[in-house]
C-alpha cells in the first residue's frame, strides 16, 4: 500500500473518531444546592418506600459516568450561585455575586452565547425566576446578582430561543427601578411570545420563533411551586424540558444547547426542609428522563451532563440510624404549611386551639396518626404554639428565600429529627457536588473535576 493511501486512511480514521464524539444536542442540568448527600438521601428515601434497602435509584445515578467536583469561587471557599453559575457557564472563576464577569469586572462569554454564535438554538430554564443567578450566568453580565432589571435586559439582548421559569423579578421588586418600563412588554417587543402556563404554550407557542414559558401566576415570581405542593396547572421542570425540546428542534437541523436548573432544590435546602428537598430532586430526575428519552433517539449526537452549583445546608444523612420513610407523610412544604396555618389563623380571628393545631399537623405531616411523636417533640410543637398562636403573636423563622410561621418551622424540624436528617447551616457549604454524564464525549468527565472544567469540556465536545 502506498504511503499516501496509508495517510489518507489514517486521516479518515481520525476524522471519524472526532466526529463520533461531537455532540449536536447538549442537555446541561444544574441542581441548585444539590450536594452529594442530597442524592444519597433521595435514593435512601426511595429505598425506604420500596421497603428494601438499595433499591431506590434515580435515573441520573445510572449514567455510565459519575464523579464529583469542587465549587469554590475566586474570593471564597464557599461559593454563591452567581460565582458558581458563572464558573459552570464560562469555565472561569469569579467573585461571589458576579454574573458573567471576571473578578476584574471584564466580560466573559458563556458556552450558551458561543453556542448561539455557532448557529445552535439555545434554551435556558429554571424552576425559580428566569433572571435568578444561575440561569442569568448563561446570558447576562452584571457586577451584582441583585441587578435583576439589568439582567432581564441582557436576556433580551441574548436573543436566545427559549426561556422558561417562574417569571421575572421586575421593576416593582426594587425601589430604584419603579419608574423603569415594565420588563414584560420589552420582552414581547423583542419578538418573544410569553406563554403563561403549559396550556397557553401548547395552544399558542407556534405563533413565534422565540418563546418565554412561565408559571401561570407569573406576576408573583417567587418560584414554581414545590413538587410537594403542586396543584393542577402548575408548571413542572419536566413540562419545561418537553416544551424546550419542542421549540429548539423546530425547523432546526444544527442542534441545540439547553440548560435546565432545578432551582428550588436549593430553596428547600436553605429552609432545611428535608422532605421538600427530596421531592425536588425526584422532580428534576423526572425532567432528566425526558432528556434521556431524547438521547435514546439520538445516542451518537447527544450529551447529557448533570451537576450542581454548590451544596446547601451541610446535610447529613442519618444520626446513628435513619428513618426516611416518614418523609412520605409530609404533604406540604414548610412554606405551604406556613401559608395554610396563617390562613387558618386569619379565618379564625387570630386564634386556633391546640386541638386545631394537632388536627392540622396530623393532616399535613402525619404526626400522631402515621408517625409517633415523642414527648420531647410534642413539647417543641406545643411551646411554639404557646409562644405564637395562643398569645396571638406572629413570630417568624427566616432563611434566605422564605419566612415561615414559627410553628411551621418547628414542625419541619421535628420531621427532620424523626427522619434522622441533620443540617449544619441555612446557607451554602464547601462540600463536593456530583456530576453525572451520558452520551457523546462522556469520557471527558471521568475524574474529580472543578466546576470550571465542565463548560470547557462541553465546548470541546460540541465544538463551540
Amino acid at each position: 500500500m502506498k504511503k499516501s493511501k496509508i495517510i489518507l486512511l489514517l486521516c479518515i480514521f481520525v476524522f471519524a473518531q472526532l466526529a463520533a464524539s461531537q455532540a449536536k444536542y447538549i442537555f446541561y442540568f444544574i441542581g441548585d444546592g444539590m450536594g452529594v448527600n442530597y442524592i444519597d438521601a433521595t435514593e435512601a428515601y426511595l429505598s425506604s418506600i420500596n421497603k428494601e434497602r438499595g433499591t431506590g435509584q434515580l435515573l441520573m445515578t445510572t449514567f455510565p459516568v459519575a464523579t464529583f467536583i469542587t465549587t469554590y469561587s475566586a474570593d471564597n471557599d464557599v461559593t454563591d450561585s452567581a460565582a458558581a453559575g458563572t464558573a459552570l457557564a464560562t469555565g472561569k472563576k469569579s467573585n461571589n455575586g458576579f454574573i458573567g464577569l471576571l473578578p476584574d469586572s471584564s466580560k466573559i462569554i458563556s458556552l450558551a452565547e458561543k453556542a448561539k454564535k455557532a448557529g445552535k438554538k439555545v434554551g435556558i430554564a429554571s424552576t425559580v425566576p428566569v433572571n435568578h443567578a444561575t440561569p442569568a450566568s448563561f446570558y447576562a453580565h452584571q457586577p451584582k446578582r441583585s441587578m435583576y432589571y439589568e439582567i432581564s435586559q441582557d436576556l433580551i439582548t441574548s436573543n436566545f430561543d427559549f426561556f422558561g421559569g417562574a417569571g421575572f423579578y421586575n421593576r416593582n421588586n426594587f425601589y430604584d427601578k419603579t419608574e423603569a418600563p415594565d420588563i414584560y412588554p420589552l420582552i414581547e417587543q423583542a419578538g418573544y411570545y410569553i406563554a403563561k402556563g403549559i396550556d397557553d404554550f401548547k395552544a399558542n407557542s407556534k405563533k413565534a420563533d422565540k418563546i418565554v414559558l412561565l408559571q401561570k401566576n407569573w406576576e408573583k415570581p417567587e418560584g414554581i411551586p414545590y413538587a410537594i405542593d403542586r396543584k393542577t396547572g402548575d408548571l413542572s421542570l419536566k413540562e419545561i424540558t418537553e416544551a424546550a425540546i419542542e421549540v429548539l428542534t423546530r425547523k432546526n437541523n444544527k442542534g441545540f444547547f439547553l440548560m435546565l436548573e432545578g432551582g428550588r432544590i436549593d430553596w428547600a435546602g436553605h429552609g432545611n426542609d428535608g422532605a421538600t428537598m427530596v421531592h425536588e430532586v425526584i422532580d428534576m430526575d423526572e425532567a432528566i428522563k425526558v432528556a434521556y428519552d431524547f438521547y435514546k433517539k439520538h445516542p451518537k449526537e447527544t450529551l447529557i451532563v448533570i451537576t450542581a452549583d454548590h451544596e446547601t445546608g451541610g446535610l447529613t444523612v442519618g444520626r446513628g440510624s435513619l428513618n426516611l420513610n416518614v418523609l412520605q407523610y409530609q404533604k406540604k412544604s414548610a412554606d405551604g404549611l406556613s401559608e395554610q396555618l396563617n390562613e387558618l389563623v386569619k379565618n379564625n380571628n387570630g386564634y386556633l386551639s391546640w386541638d386545631d393545631i394537632k388536627n392540622l399537623l396530623t393532616e399535613t405531616m402525619g404526626f400522631w396518626d402515621e408517625i409517633s411523636i415523642s414527648q420531647g417533640n410534642e413539647k417543641k410543637l406545643r411551646d411554639a404554639y404557646e409562644a405564637t398562636i395562643a398569645k396571638q403573636k406572629d413570630l417568624k423563622d427566616t432563611n434566605l428565600y422564605a419566612e415561615y410561621a414559627l410553628l411551621a418551622a418547628t414542625a419541619k424540624e421535628v420531621m427532620n429529627d424523626i427522619a434522622r436528617l441533620g443540617w449544619a447551616t441555612k446557607s451554602h457549604s464547601a462540600n463536593y457536588v456530583p456530576i453525572f454524564a451520558i452520551g457523546a464525549g462522556q469520557e471527558h468527565f471521568t475524574r474529580k473535576m472543578d466546576n470550571t472544567d465542565i463548560p470547557k469540556k462541553i465546548m470541546q465536545i460540541a465544538r463551540y
